[in-house]
């Protein structure tokens, strides 16, 4: 099933998305990779505030490229999610609501999509530069030391995703392999 969310992801759109659906955000999110990521989680172990406030928030696991003059943003596709599941449980139980990346996520992840009434969402990997054009906004709020790997609060419209696992624990990867398994 197609469907446009507004971001933040509100509780109610979360719950309500299934595996498989197709979705098109579009509202502000922000980008976070590994650097970013366990910066993000050594701050937390010192008792220190993140840069952002997470909560209801989707973040898209992504580091662009340099834009091209005239453009807001480089190529901007999805990097591997699962670099990202040590510290994913962490950020979900501090009130993320979304994550967006590719490929697989561990039980640990899963158990923290569930136990908060998360999502997952994939972006179809290798189309970085299609994806871009529905960045219309890209601005480094934290870390910016860290160049691509910065956190940066993006204004997107209609950015394509799948719900890959939903808010119950179902996972697209697992039930499309059974699937033709069978």
């Amino acid at each position: 099933m197609d469907r446009h969310i507004s971001l933040p992801l509100s509780d109610a759109d979360a719950l309500s998305l299934k595996a498989g659906d197709y979705v098109y955000l579009t509202g502000e999110l922000y980008t976070a990779r590994d650097a970013a990521h366990k910066r993000m989680y050594d701050a937390l172990n010192e008792g220190k505030e993140l840069p952002v406030d997470i909560k209801g928030q989707v973040v898209y696991y992504l580091g662009p490229t340099p834009a091209r003059p005239g453009h807001v943003i480089g190529s901007a596709g999805p990097t591997t999610s699962s670099r990202m599941d040590k510290y994913a449980p962490r950020l979900l139980d501090l009130g993320l609501k979304g994550m967006v990346g590719k490929g697989k996520r561990t039980q640990e992840v899963i158990d923290a999509v569930v136990r908060n009434g998360a999502v997952y969402f994939a972006a179809v990997g290798g189309a970085g530069a299609l994806l871009s054009k529905c960045i219309k906004k890209a601005e480094v709020v934290a870390y910016d030391d860290l160049g691509t790997e910065a956190i940066r609060r993006l204004q997107v419209e209609n950015l394509p995703v799948i719900v890959v696992i939903d808010s119950a624990g179902t996972n697209l990867y697992a039930t499309a392999a059974d699937k033709w398994r069978k």
